[in-house]
């Protein structure tokens, strides 16, 4: 495997964990790059860069954003985005993996990108029911905001280094089965 099939795997993963967080900014922020050649897309993935897809990508992400500030809407957009996210995380790691076949480019993009983007999502609508419970949805603003934001720097941090991306991920992923076992250890 080259180091460049390795660096195109750190950034899907990067780019996937950032859809648990937002389905479609980093759909966009992908959208983006790819549109200005800043990174090389799979051949079959080039479209996403096209104009019309950026217009899209860009409406779509605005509008998830601010539907996440309304409340009771944002509970409702968990449960479509939980299995949105794994289909999106699927989708930017394949769309990034350069020289490995397709069986291993599908592969690793439904396990670690599907599966990255479904725990990081689950986790975040796991914390945004627990405010809702706990602020009457009064908190949920601050959630999404912060939801947000990691979904910028994550997106922007796994285009321009996706080797720091990746242990952001691990430490994302680190700290989620760390809560959840605190949590866990708590019933008993």
């Amino acid at each position: 495997m080259t180091s460049e099939a390795i660096i195109s795997i750190f950034l899907g993963i990067g780019l996937a964990a950032s859809v648990g967080f937002r389905v479609f900014l980093p759909l966009f922020v992908l959208s983006l790059v790819g549109h200005f050649d800043i990174i090389n897309l799979s051949e079959h993935w080039e479209w996403i860069g096209s104009v019309p897809a950026l217009i899209a990508l860009a409406a779509a992400m605005v509008l998830e954003i601010f539907a996440y500030y309304i409340p009771f809407i944002d509970n409702l957009l968990d449960t479509i985005a939980v299995p949105l996210a794994a289909i999106a995380g699927t989708a930017v790691m394949a769309s990034t993996m350069a020289e490995l076949s397709p069986v291993v480019t599908w592969a690793l993009a439904i396990i670690a990108g599907g599966g990255t983007a479904s725990i990081v999502k689950g986790a975040s609508a796991g914390t945004r029911v627990t405010s809702s419970v706990a602020t009457a949805g009064l908190g949920n603003p601050v959630v999404s905001t912060v939801e947000t934001g990691g979904s910028i720097a994550l997106s922007l941090v796994a285009i321009f280094l996706p080797i720091v991306a990746i242990v952001l991920v691990i430490i994302i992923l680190m700290f989620i089965f760390w809560f959840y076992k605190k949590l866990g250890g708590k019933s008993n």
